[in-house]
């Protein structure tokens, strides 16, 4: 069993993310690249009424299935993780819903990695802003978050899809999905990278 521990942090722009990490001394672990993420469930909500989570990542040509438990109480995002390598998500995604389940929310972002100590740092830019989740123990989660200038106060533990909901309603805007417009091929100062670079 896999314990996943993190944060999320917002950020003006990816830039200023990308550059407080680099000056901490963090070590560029893969390169910015799109995620294309899709959650499912059955149709009576059998794993949103667990608080659980099963969704399916495609970046690059690679994806993965992934399975979330319930948030643990706390100060970071605390919960089970299991997570497999899987050949082809859309084939994935197709058994799945034969097997009865159904994607519900689809998601999107551009991330890029760094790790430093036990801390793995991901800038996404996502269409509501940019983040950086912090992921590792926690200890570290809460050193990191100080080295880069935030406090408890800044700690966001809502999924994406709490996150969306929240600036759509805000801002009167339509839709159901967390997707891009236009899909933006490169941000100011960054390339995309391949997935397994």
């Amino acid at each position: 069993m896999a314990l996943e521990r993190e944060i999320k942090l917002r950020f003006d722009s990816a830039d200023e993310a990308r550059a407080k990490i680099l000056a901490l001394g963090a070590t560029p672990l893969r390169g910015r690249r799109l995620q294309e993420d899709a959650l499912l469930d059955t149709d009576d909500e059998s794993l949103r009424r667990q608080r659980s989570t099963l969704r399916v990542r495609c970046e690059g040509g690679k994806s993965l299935l992934t399975y979330k438990g319930p948030v643990l109480p706390g100060l970071v995002k605390t919960r089970d993780e299991f997570e497999t390598v899987v050949a082809d998500g859309e084939v994935l995604l197709t058994i799945l819903e034969q097997l009865g389940l159904h994607v519900w929310f689809r998601y999107e972002k551009f991330r890029e990695e760094f790790s430093a100590d036990d801390v793995v740092m991901a800038v996404d830019e996502t269409p509501v802003g940019v983040f950086v989740e912090l992921e590792g123990g926690e200890a570290a989660i809460h050193a990191t978050a100080r080295a880069l200038g935030k406090t408890v106060g800044d700690y966001i533990t809502d999924s994406y899809r709490f996150l969306y909901l929240q600036h759509r309603d805000a801002n009167g805007l339509a839709g159901h999905h967390m997707v891009f417009a236009g899909l933006p091929t490169e941000a100011p100062g960054a390339k995309v990278g391949r997935a397994d670079a």
